[in-house]
């Protein structure tokens, strides 16, 4: 199980690679990656979205998304998972999240990526805050699945 919550742009393609090049065990053990990646849109609400900013507490965040990946890791069978989620200045088509789950088979990994992702979206301690064309708000909800 890893957790990263990082400051600049990262490639969830790249990070797939290198954890299963790294932190899983032989390749043949997995039968199953569930894979989501979320990017950053340019509207929300009606409104045009220039940029935004996401802000989190350090150390309760990473605690928080560990929480979220071992009870995934007790509901199903998964051998592993993956959360890496940006904070501070994020541009239009740039990754926010990505959630992966390994397991033998894809029921499990869909079920438990499934989980983490809408579990991260509805609890994880993270403030968003939108600049429009004139203006900025705070997001006080996340847009339905």
């Amino acid at each position: 199980m890893a957790v990263q919550v990082c400051g600049e742009p990262f490639d969830p393609w790249q990070a797939i690679q290198s954890h299963q090049q790294n932190a899983l065990g032989r390749l043949g053990e997995y039968g199953a990656t569930a894979v989501f990646v979320g990017t950053m849109r340019d509207f929300n609400e009606g409104a045009q979205v220039r940029a935004m900013v996401l802000e989190h507490y350090p150390g309760m965040t990473e605690k928080h998304l560990e929480s979220l990946c071992a009870e995934a890791q007790r509901r199903w069978e998964i051998i592993d998972t993956l959360v890496v989620h940006r904070y501070g200045s994020v541009e239009p088509g740039e990754p926010i999240v990505l959630v992966a789950a390994w397991a033998g088979h894809r029921t499990a990994a869909f079920d438990a990526c499934r989980f983490l992702i809408e579990e991260l979206k509805s609890r994880a301690p993270f403030w968003k805050k939108e600049a429009l064309a004139h203006g900025e708000r705070w997001v006080g909800r996340n847009s339905p699945g």
